[in-house]
């Protein structure tokens, strides 16, 4: 539904009726202290509660991580909803009657609220419907196949709403038109009903199968899938599209999915419903279907709200049809793969298993690692391409080739580019470590030959001082977004201190811009001290007479810097790690100069040690490259 903008005094109204401590105190447990409650804050994990809710001022704050707002916002953060969408919910609840800026769309979007209500009670009604006769006698099949053969307990079919639908052709059409007096109008704009092709009368859609509901992000039943428990096709049947439902928006199990997303900042997608109902069931809570058609940019933006680190797994089976499966289901998310918006990860299950077949011999433990061992998208796209290929053949040398070359063109991030450079020359080189320089060259002049021959001829001409587009100003770019960042957190975040002292001696790590180096020598000075870190900094800089201009934008948060350091552990391990890896590249790029300007006839000692420099500092690299896990220019 296409909410039009809302008028001011409905919002006014709103904020008004929905009191903070009853709306919160729905998701936190609430106690008073003072003319305050507190709680413990459901936007990070803490054992103390630091979350403070003021009815006096209607806000709520969290004196741990920062979050605050008034009651609208709460539910926006909580939920990942609109503004449109909390405040239509709020209204509903609490009896506001919704203007709009446009008078004239007032009546129609009453309208449609009204329809929308009336669609979500009637499949509500329909869900327990099911729910009922699964429990009668001739539910006994459904009810069986559910024991049986998914091996569900009472638990998961309870908590997943599954049911039965009767094989009578008009069973749900006489409950709900006949005994509950729904209109029969209104019962079809559910997709429950189909009018009869011949004569007059009314039809159910789903007859003699298992029905799963599916429900929107808020929990409401907006549509339903039935399987077969005959050889009837199709085997899977969706409701239709209706005003509530719409099949490339829609992710099953959602609902149940979106705290462990946030939770474990991941996202498992499976193919089918009782693969994402089965992870549910063995404890594994960040699952959902796409039922059955490619990822849209809609429900891929749905998942996205939920994991910080955009992190999606792809889970199909290992077999032929599974492996088209996670190629079909890739859709539109290809796009973002290639420009790393999404960290987007393959697993296939060994042996052509789903999920569900796997979990009835196999431990939640045995799913989760190989969970951590799915390989990024484009290393098991590399994988497809040199599956059952021998390279020592030219035709399947030359085709391998040729994919490979069209894969990292669609690679848009430099580094990202080269590091696959690298990696798929090392598989063309068949184990001769020699040859590995002449395939990265061919691999590049076929991506970029225009680029390639521009930096042969220009190679001895270049200037010393770095373009914008040179190795040397990308390093510094690089290495001064990560020290900020890193000193940022350092500054704000106190429980992460230690643990970035420790980080930077472990690796032997010094802050290499002058003005960041001055800034560590203060920290260090005051380390230990029980002070306000931030304000004896500043003192200290006024003290010795120091320019603070270059760094006084650390010792501030905005939204944007806010929201950058959220994630401390894992932010903390990508700035270190690109601190680290400015410092490999120089000593690889030495490494391999040297190299290339020995002789090895004349000198194959040295020729040999340089290579094994060069070659080491490029597999650190690589380590460095799967440490970071995101770019660190995506979180600034």
């Amino acid at each position: 539904m296409q909410i039009p903008r809302l008028h001011p005094d409905t919002i006014e109204e709103i904020k008004h009726r929905a009191d903070i401590v009853d709306v919160v105190s729905e998701y936190v447990v609430l106690r008073k202290r003072g003319k305050d409650f507190v709680g413990l804050c459901p936007f990070h994990d803490e054992k103390s509660p630091s979350f403070t809710v003021s009815p006096n001022k209607q806000m709520y704050y969290c004196f741990g991580c920062q979050a605050g707002g008034n009651a609208i916002k709460f539910l926006m953060d909580l939920g990942k909803h609109s503004f449109a969408e909390v405040v239509l919910d709020l209204a509903r609840r609490y009896q506001v009657p919704v203007k709009t800026l446009e008078p004239e769309q007032r009546q129609e979007l009453q309208r449609q609220l009204s329809l929308r209500e009336q669609l979500y009670e009637i499949l509500a009604s329909t869900a327990q419907f099911y729910q009922h006769a699964l429990r009668q006698s001739q539910g006994q099949s459904a009810l069986k196949y559910l024991r049986s053969d998914r091996q569900f307990n009472e638990a998961t079919t309870q908590q997943f709403g599954l049911g039965y639908a009767p094989p009578g052709w008009e069973t749900l059409h006489r409950y709900l038109v006949e005994d509950k007096h729904y209109p029969v109008q209104l019962v079809e704009k559910a997709g429950l009903i189909k009018p009869r092709k011949e004569g007059s009368g009314y039809y159910d859609v789903f007859r003699d199968r298992l029905m799963i509901p599916i429900r929107d992000v808020q929990g409401r039943v907006i549509a339903f899938g039935g399987r077969t428990l005959t050889d009837e096709q199709p085997k899977y049947l969706n409701s239709p599209e209706t005003e509530l439902f719409n099949k490339g928006k829609t992710l099953f199990a959602l609902d149940q999915a979106k705290a462990g997303i946030s939770q474990l900042d991941q996202a498992v997608v499976v193919e089918g419903y009782f693969d994402a109902i089965a992870l549910h069931a063995a404890g594994i809570n960040n699952a959902v279907a796409s039922l059955g058609t490619a990822l849209s940019l809609e429900q891929i933006r749905l998942m996205l709200r939920y994991t910080d680190s955009k992190q999606l797994v792809l889970n199909f089976d290992a077999d032929k049809a599974g492996t088209n499966a996670a190629e079909r289901a890739i859709g539109e998310i290809a796009d973002l793969a290639y420009k790393g918006e999404v960290q987007l990860k393959i697993l296939n299950i060994p042996d052509g298993k789903d999920a569900d077949e796997y979990l009835r011999s196999h431990s939640r433990e045995d799913y989760e690692q190989l969970l951590i061992n799915a390989p990024l998208w484009i290393d098991w796209q590399i994988q497809q391409i040199i599956k059952d290929r021998n390279l020592k053949q030219a035709t399947d040398f030359q085709q391998v080739t040729q994919q490979i070359v069209k894969l990292l063109k669609n690679i848009v991030n430099g580094d990202t580019r080269n590091y696959y450079v690298s990696y798929c020359a090392e598989i063309l080189s068949l184990g001769d470590t020699r040859i590995i320089p002449l395939r990265v060259e061919n691999l590049l002049t076929q991506i970029s030959p225009t680029t390639s021959i521009q930096k042969k001829i220009t190679k001895s001409s270049q200037s010393q001082i770095p373009s914008p587009q040179s190795p040397a100003a990308t390093e510094r770019s690089l290495l001064e977004q990560a020290e900020a960042l890193l000193l940022r957190i350092y500054l704000h975040c106190a429980e992460q201190r230690e643990a970035i002292f420790a980080a930077l001696e472990e690796r032997g790590l010094e802050f290499s811009l002058s003005h960041h180096r001055f800034l560590w020598r203060e920290i260090f000075e005051l380390y230990g001290e029980q002070i306000d870190l931030i304000s004896s900094l500043q003192d200290r800089y006024l003290e010795l007479a120091e320019d603070i201009s270059s760094i006084a934008h650390l010792f501030y948060l905005n939204e944007k810097s806010k929201k950058e350091i959220m994630r401390t552990p894992q932010v903390v391990q990508a700035a270190i790690a690109c601190m680290e890896r400015v410092l490999r590249e120089k000593r690889y790029r030495h490494f391999l100069e040297l190299w290339q300007e020995t002789d090895p006839d004349t000198e194959p000692d040295k020729w040999q040690s340089y290579y094994q420099a060069f070659y080491s500092e490029k597999l650190k690299l690589q380590e460095l490259d799967r440490e970071r896990q995101f770019s660190i220019t995506e979180l600034l």
